[in-house]
């Protein structure tokens, strides 16, 4: 359905796009949630677990940043996390005012299980899309994204403050599992 703004062919066209963006990334989500259901970790736990996994140990704003999160929220979660042992925090050698997080052995064995299966289903939820049409769609988000960041930092927003405050991080279960959205890296 499309917008029923009554603006002028712009404003609709541009809204028209917002609102199949989001249906179409929502949609994705929705498949991949039951996964997440049963892990008993967050999405943003599973990022900072796959950030993590596949650039190594990262300074909590490092983080924020490639979450796109603001550090607040990634400092809750990174909480919730080493209550369950599967980060660590510590503090830079050469400068202590640092604070670096890194996977323990439970956390990179978590992840390590958890990713290809992630990665397997993610794969399966694009496949309604030809490689050719996910590599537009891949160029055509990072078009959009830039020239949203570059608004922001014109306007003097944070980027990592992209998404309304929520609720803090609930709690990891005992024992709990995790899969999540893949993350995209920050754009240098």
């Amino acid at each position: 359905m499309g917008s029923h703004h009554r603006g002028d062919d712009e404003e609709r066209q541009a809204l028209d796009a917002y609102v199949k963006l989001m249906r179409a990334a929502e949609s994705v989500t929705a498949l991949l949630l039951p996964r997440l259901a049963a892990s008993g970790l967050t999405m943003g736990q599973f990022g900072v677990l796959e950030a993590l996994h596949h650039v190594g140990p990262l300074a909590q704003h490092e983080l924020a940043g490639k979450l796109l999160r603001s550090s607040g929220n990634v400092s809750v979660v990174i909480d919730n996390l080493e209550r369950a042992d599967l980060v660590q925090r510590a503090r830079r050698a050469d400068d202590r005012r640092v604070v670096v997080v890194s996977l323990t052995p439970a956390g990179a064995k978590l992840i390590g299980e958890l990713f290809p299966r992630h990665a397997a289903a993610l794969t399966e939820a694009m496949s309604a899309l030809e490689p050719s049409d996910q590599q537009d769609l891949s160029r055509l988000c990072r078009t959009l994204g830039l020239s949203a960041r570059e608004r922001q930092a014109a306007a003097g927003l944070s980027p990592t403050r992209t998404a309304a405050p929520g609720p803090r991080g609930a709690p990891l279960r005992p024992g709990a599992r995790a899969a999540r959205i893949a993350t995209y890296p920050a754009a240098p």
